[in-house]
Order: C-alpha cells, then sequence, then structure tokens
C-alpha cells in the first residue's frame, strides 16, 4: 500500500487521545484559528456549512460549565473550549445538522492533536438540558443549535493507546 503523504495524517488518527487534564498555560489565538479552520474544512450536506463555534476562554465562562455538562468537569481548569453549534436556518434539513456538526467537531480533534495540544470532545446535541444550559450561557439564538463542546488545551497526561481494530466487526459483502 502507498502511503505517501499520508503517514502523518494516518498517524494523528491512530493516536488522537481524549484528554481530561491540562496545564495552565493558554492556547494560542492562532491555534485556536488552525483548529478552526480545520473545523471549517469538514464535509457537509449540500456544502451548506452551517456551523458556528463559540470559543470559550473566559476561565468565569469555563467555570461554569460543569454546571451545564456533567462530563465536562475539566472544562473548569482548561485555558478553552469551543462549542461547535449548527445554525438550523442554514443546515439542509434537522437530520443533516448531527453529520454535519460531528465532520466539524472530528476536524477540531485531529487538528488539535497535531498542533501538540490535547482535545475531548463532550456531547450536547440531543440532551435537552445541556443545550437549554448552553443556550443561557452564551446567549445563543433561537436558530442556533449547540452541538458538541470541545475542552482545549495543552496536556498534562498522556492516555493510553489501545489497539482498537476488532476484525468481529467487520462484515464484507452481507453481514
Amino acid at each position: 500500500m502507498d502511503t505517501t503523504g499520508s503517514s502523518d495524517v494516518y498517524e494523528a488518527l491512530l493516536t488522537r487521545r481524549s484528554v481530561r487534564k491540562f496545564r495552565a498555560q493558554p492556547v494560542a489565538d492562532e491555534a485556536i484559528e488552525r483548529v478552526l479552520t480545520a473545523a471549517m474544512y469538514a464535509p457537509s450536506a449540500v456544502d451548506k456549512q452551517p456551523w458556528h463555534f463559540v470559543v470559550i476562554d473566559d476561565p468565569q465562562v469555563l467555570a461554569e460549565i460543569p454546571s451545564i455538562h456533567p462530563y465536562a468537569r475539566m472544562a473548569a481548569s482548561a485555558p478553552a473550549a469551543i462549542l461547535v453549534c449548527a445554525d438550523s436556518e442554514l443546515a439542509h434539513g434537522p437530520g443533516y445538522i448531527p453529520q454535519d456538526c460531528a465532520a466539524a467537531t472530528q476536524n477540531i480533534l485531529i487538528a488539535a492533536h497535531a498542533l501538540g495540544l490535547g482535545s475531548v470532545w463532550c456531547g450536547v446535541y440531543s440532551q435537552p438540558d445541556r443545550e437549554a444550559g448552553f443556550r443561557r450561557l452564551l446567549s445563543l439564538p433561537e436558530s442556533i443549535v449547540p452541538f458538541s463542546l470541545v475542552v482545549i488545551g495543552h496536556p498534562d497526561e498522556q492516555p493510553a493507546q489501545p489497539d482498537r481494530y476488532r476484525s468481529d466487526r467487520v462484515h464484507r459483502n452481507d453481514w
């Protein structure tokens, strides 16, 4: 198999881990812009690109996140987070919001890893209490649908890299 020019991407896909402990070091604005650029290069249905991103780097706002999202406690001590949202008026349809925003979220995770940052995806979409909490905390307009929260920073842990390939989950031509 010829992997010329793609080995770095493949390596990033296999070595990216969810990081939940961060150093107190801020994330540079340039790094945030680079991960957001990667997010905006994600595929979307009919190329509608319905996403919006709320960058959260105010420590007081980050400290409020655990009261909204029980699995995002690490946000209170992280230097930044990005709330990935969709504009329901721009989306191809409501069924495409999860697909479009998941692709953008994955690109954020991979780009952060490629830049030496750690990150973790915290689900928001389809959890009414979390959606309402982020709407209230960040003054989101009604047409904006919060999808995921990516907590991001300089990693202060190195999660193990398990072997995840499972041949029993692969089916060829039929079940």
